[in-house]
């Protein structure tokens, strides 16, 4: 087994639960190896072009943002996981789908089987490939958000990451959506079509452990904590580094089953402003 693999079992498995002491956690400063850049922005010792950002989110912004992917981003011209399985043709939403009845059991709902959605260009999971005409309009407010922290990651701090963001363009995004039994296996995102473009990832909803490994499998991966509204990118010698979650972290006992972070509670929110602390 390599030690990738063995890593990824060892955060996944369920009796005895793991140990999460050397979890790392970018909420404690004093931790080691990461090191603090400007704010909120953390890089890790070992692995250049990983960079992890904690909730920049103003209050209330992230709730706009579970919408949109729960509502918005699953509708066509969109591409999802339940294509095969259901008509989209017609104008009713898997959202309006699945809370039209609201005494059905949320477990055979349409959206509790989303799985995931593909955004811009379309990848195509049968060939794992993306095309140039498997493509429909990148939606412009996820642009606008992605061009917002890839500006505010050019200091001098990032010289070699900022060449890089200085012309980025969003083209193409995955929504995945995770139950607290879902993992995600480990694996490189090898199959865009510009391997120097980073990759970016945000996180809304229940806390995770990522797995940050290297270039190949042998090489032991770092867990860390993913909180919600938390950003990732992943550029220059990261780009193609092997990455998992292996766990997605439940509710403390003495919360309710649906219970969400504080963060992701409905507030006041201005619509008109940033949903981004400067």
């Amino acid at each position: 087994m390599d030690s990738f693999k063995r890593e990824f079992k060892r955060y996944k498995q369920r009796q005895p639960p793991p140990d999460l002491s050397e979890v790392i956690d970018f909420t404690q400063p004093e931790a080691v190896p990461f090191k603090k850049w400007n704010g909120v922005f953390y890089g890790i010792h070992g692995h250049p072009g990983f960079v992890f950002i904690v909730n920049p989110f103003n209050p209330g912004a992230q709730w706009q943002w579970v919408e949109k992917c729960i509502k918005d981003y699953p509708c066509q011209p969109n591409i999802c996981n339940l294509d095969a399985h259901v008509d989209r043709t017609g104008t009713d939403t898997i959202w309006n789908q699945s809370m039209s009845d609201e005494s059905s059991c949320l477990e055979k709902s349409l959206l509790y089987k989303l799985r995931w959605v593909t955004l811009g260009y379309h990848y195509d999971w049968d060939s794992k490939t993306y095309s140039k005409t498997r493509h429909t309009e990148f939606p412009p407010d996820l642009g606008k958000l992605i061009e917002f922290i890839a500006t505010a990651l050019q200091f001098p701090r990032l010289t070699a990451i900022s060449l890089i963001l200085s012309a980025l363009k969003p083209e193409a995004a995955i929504i995945n959506y995770y139950h607290l039994d879902s993992t995600l296996s480990g694996h490189t995102d090898h199959s865009e079509l510009d391997l120097t473009a980073p990759l970016f990832s945000l996180s809304f909803g229940q806390s995770a452990i990522f797995l940050l490994g290297g270039k190949t499998r042998e090489q032991a991966p770092l867990a860390m904590y993913l909180r919600s509204g938390d950003i990732m990118i992943m550029a220059v010698n990261s780009r193609l580094a092997y990455h998992a979650v292996p766990r997605i972290l439940a509710p403390p006992k003495h919360a309710s089953e649906a219970a969400l972070p504080a963060c992701l509670l409905r507030g006041e929110v201005d619509t008109k402003g940033d949903c981004i602390e400067k």
